[in-house]
Formats: structure tokens, sequence, C-alpha cells
């Protein structure tokens, strides 16, 4: 996704050190060798997006290096494989296609499959927390991460539906969802920010991103790029706000989050957003949500008070904890 702008964000050098925290099909790792950087550390969650890189491994003579792994622990990760002085990361925030179009992933109300959305295998699955969160926790989760306006509705159709069966196929989540909530004007399905916040949820994505983005910039040498990719509202909210570094105390990442007090500044020039151009577009409809946004690594320190972002890491673990309570 936006592989040429992504390219011309991270400048790669020959001879240079790089990080592609997201690895999915490979194409920024693919670009980046391409264009002559010396390495590569590649990271993907996913033990199917790893398998599928082999092939790729085995034919860049040991420059590449892929490890199943969270994006979140790529500072550990890179140190523990000899990476130092990173002269690039790029991250691709969210689900890849690969994993959209397996139906049996459960990621895509397109395919009727079992409610799943694990990028990994470990952890509770989406149906598990239909299932087992109490209805103000779940609507809260809708309301946060799909910034679903009848999150509570939703919320009430899955405590009644619960009560005849569990909730367990895409297919059928999406069909309750239609049934709770009016069409949407725009034409997009109903059911589409449920799943988005439903898939958030399951991956602790938000908070991934916050680890990954702090990881991330202690590993880059001054003048060093970060390059990320992100698809809906949240995500980029917090990419910026991290790349400026300071941010207007009046100035919240959502109206459902605390807000971020200013920090020192780690990027010294920062760009974006770039969005996909008439041809990608053509190309790829699902390019039209992507944003990317990208910062020079200054020399001061890396944000002293990331109180609001931390925040964002212990809001599943703590809405699931309050809705099984209930």
């Amino acid at each position: 996704m936006l592989l040429a702008e992504v390219l011309e964000a991270l400048a790669p050098r020959r001879g240079g050190t790089y990080v592609d925290a997201t690895f999915g099909a490979g194409g920024y790792s693919r670009a980046l060798l391409s264009a002559g950087a010396g390495r590569v550390l590649a990271l993907d969650r996913d033990p199917e997006a790893v398998r599928g890189g082999a092939a790729l491994v085995a034919e860049t003579g040991g420059r590449l290096t892929l490890v199943e792994a969270r994006f979140g622990d790529v500072a550990e990760i890179a140190h523990g494989h000899g990476f130092a002085e990173i002269d690039g990361i790029v991250l691709d925030i969210g689900v890849s296609s690969m994993q959209i179009d397996q139906g049996e992933r459960g990621f895509s109300f397109r395919h009727d499959g079992p409610l799943d959305m694990r990028m990994g295998r470990d952890g509770p699955t989406a149906a598990d927390l239909l299932a087992t969160l109490g209805q103000d926790a779940l609507a809260d989760l809708l309301r946060f991460y799909g910034e679903e306006r009848f999150a509570g509705r939703i919320a009430r159709a899955v405590m009644t539906a619960r009560q005849e069966a569990p909730i367990r196929t895409t297919r059928a989540l999406q069909r309750l969802v239609a049934a709770a909530v009016p069409p949407a004007r725009d034409g997009i399905d109903p059911a589409t920010r449920t799943f988005q916040a439903l898939r958030i949820a399951v991956n602790d994505e938000l908070g991934e991103l916050v680890r990954g983005l702090m990881g991330a910039a202690s590993l880059l040498v001054p003048q060093g790029r970060l390059a990320v990719v992100a698809f809906h509202s949240l995500e980029d909210r917090i990419v910026k706000r991290f790349l400026q570094g300071k941010t207007a105390p009046e100035e919240a990442v959502s109206r459902h989050l605390p807000t971020m007090r200013g920090s020192e500044r780690a990027f010294s020039t920062i760009g974006g957003p770039i969005t996909a151009g008439t041809a990608e577009l053509a190309a790829n409809a699902r390019a039209r949500s992507a944003k990317l946004r990208f910062g020079l690594r200054g020399d001061g320190a890396l944000p002293a008070d990331i109180s609001a972002l931390a925040e964002l890491a212990a809001l599943p673990a703590r809405n699931t904890a309050r809705g099984r309570r209930r």
C-alpha cells in the first residue's frame, strides 16, 4: 500500500539498515532490498505471513531476516537479532489484504466464516468477546474503536441474540448489526465499524501502535526515517500526535481519549498525510482510506509524557475485565 510513496519517504540509502515492521506479503521488504538496502529486518505476528516469506528470505542471501513477532516488540526484536542504528522503519498498520481475503480468518463479512479476527493464533477471538463482554463494556468498545454512533443499539442486540445462541460467524454478526441500526446513507455496510472495533480489540492494535512507535523511534539514528501507513482515524491521529511531539493541551487524540500533554520533540521534520494516487485507487479500492505520515528523527529525546497514548494500551484489557465481572 502506497509503496512508491513509502519508498520516497524512507529514501533508502545503499547499504543502509531498515526495518519492515509489518511484513505482510513482503512488498516493502522486497522494495527496500531492490533499492539497495544492505539489511532488512522484517516482523509479522501472523505465522502464515512468515511462512509465506520464506522464499524471499532464501532469495536475498542473508540480507533479509524475517521474524514472527508483534511490531510493538520491534526494539527488543531488533536488539536480539543484532540490528542497531536503523536508518529507516516502516509500519503498515491494520489488517492485510491477505487476511481479509481468507474467509476462515473471520476478518471480513464478505466471506462467511468463523468470527475469529486474530492476526496471530493466541488470545480470545471476536466470538469470545461477544460471548463474554457485558452490555456497557461492549458498547464502550464499539463506540471507542469503531466510532459507532449506534453502539448502544448493537450491544443490546448482541445481548438479546446470545441468550438464544452464541454469535459465531461473520455473516451472523453482519445480519445482527443490519437489523439493529438504520441503513447507511453512504452505502457502506452498517457492520463495517463493528467489525473494525472488534478486530482492534482482539489484536490490541492501538496498544501495539503506541509500543511500536516508541520502539521504532528509539532505534532510529539521527535523521533516520519513520514511515507509517494508517487506515482509520484513531490510528492516524495517534501517529500524527506522536510525530508532532508536542500537542496543545486542548487537543485530544479523540473525544473518547485523554489529552496527550506536551513533550519533547523527537522528530525534526514531519510530512503527510499522503494518500493513494488515481492509479493505485483504480487497482486497489482498499487504498482509499490509507494515509502515510513520516518523520525524520531529530536530536530530541523520546516523548517524556505519553500518558494519553499509554492509556490506549490498557483499554481493551480494562473493558474485558469489567465486562466479564458483570
